[in-house]
């Protein structure tokens, strides 16, 4: 599922053991403390993973994980 890769992806790179407290409302910022640096090599492993490329004004306007993931299943 799409989602549960997103997941993985963000905990591998934030390193968040508790991967279950990852949903589709959290925010990369505000909940999983993530900086400016963080989210966009968050953005660059998911798109090597699906193949797929988000230009900086659409990651700018993402605001949780969910936001993420139904960007990549409407451009994969």
């Amino acid at each position: 599922m799409l989602f549960e890769k997103v997941k993985e992806i963000i905990a591998e790179q934030l390193g968040v053991s508790d991967v279950e407290s990852i949903t589709p409302a959290t925010s990369l910022i505000n909940d999983l403390d993530a900086d400016s640096l963080d989210a966009v090599e968050i953005i660059m492993a998911i798109e090597d993973e699906f193949g797929v490329e988000i230009p900086d004004e659409e990651a700018e306007g993402f605001k949780n994980i969910g936001d993420i993931v139904e960007y990549v299943e409407k451009n994969k």
